[in-house]
């Protein structure tokens, strides 16, 4: 086994226990460093949503029957128009300052919802405009950065009745959205061997990852829970930010 191939592994560890413990983050983590393991920044992208997509479906099995299609499937639909405008747009923006802004606006975020938490979540209502309004911020931002998660991570943390109910309904979100854009990276001509040889390699720390994870959701309360989903929204802005600001 090479370096790399060990490499990869452990990023699948850590990124599986980061989705499995809080519902998201899985390419936030594993991208930090993968790109530079994979042959091109496209197939470790593709990696990154196939192995993610494997994660999730692995929770979504056990917490299927917490799902709530009626409020889901409209998120689910906004994401799909907004994320096909946004990749459309994608060459006519900034790339830099754009992902500056996103990672400045997460941190932002993560602090508003930490201390106003409570209020937050009378405002926030499992409503058809709230679940298109999220669909909608989530397509832009997955379009855009690849980074679709928080507009529902915040939402569902704070419209659904509690931890179980929310990880239903983000890994089933996980699922049916790393489905498509797999769909469309394949189309593009980046599920390629390298792709799937480093994928099955990597299925060994994904278990040990999501095992983990296991464990360390069950030990997380509900009124902890929240608090933790907040602050690594903050962790991932504040790494977007920096990346941004010192990355090559």
């Amino acid at each position: 086994m090479t370096e790399s191939l060990l490499y990869v592994i452990l990023l699948a560890a850590g990124a599986s226990f980061v989705q499995r413990t809080i519902g998201f983050g899985f390419g936030i983590f594993i991208m930090t460093a993968l790109p530079f393991l994979m042959p091109s920044y496209g197939e470790a992208v593709t990696l990154s949503g196939l192995l993610s997509l494997t994660s999730a479906t692995v929770v979504m099995v056990k917490y299927i029957k917490y799902v709530t299609w009626k409020r889901l499937l409209p998120i689910v639909a906004a994401f799909a128009v907004f994320s096909t405008i946004a990749i459309y747009l994608l060459d006519k923006i900034e790339g830099r300052t754009m992902r500056i802004i996103l990672g400045v606006m997460l941190i932002i975020l993560s602090l508003y919802f930490c201390f106003f938490k409570k209020k937050i979540q009378k405002f926030i209502r499992p409503t058809a405009g709230w679940q298109l309004g999220t669909g909608t911020a989530s397509g832009i931002m997955g379009g855009l950065f690849g980074m679709h998660g928080p507009p529902v991570v915040l939402y569902l943390i704070s419209s659904e009745p509690d931890k179980d109910h929310y990880m239903g309904m983000i890994q089933t979100y996980a699922v049916i959205t790393n489905v498509a854009m797999l769909v469309v990276r394949a189309f593009n001509g980046y599920l390629t061997p390298a792709v799937g040889n480093t994928f099955a390699y990597a299925l060994g720390g994904l278990v040990i990852g999501v095992l983990a994870g296991n464990w360390a959701y069950r030990h997380i309360p509900n009124k902890t829970f929240t608090y933790v989903v907040y602050s690594y929204i903050g962790i991932s802005g504040l790494i977007i930010l920096l990346t941004s600001l010192y990355g090559n």
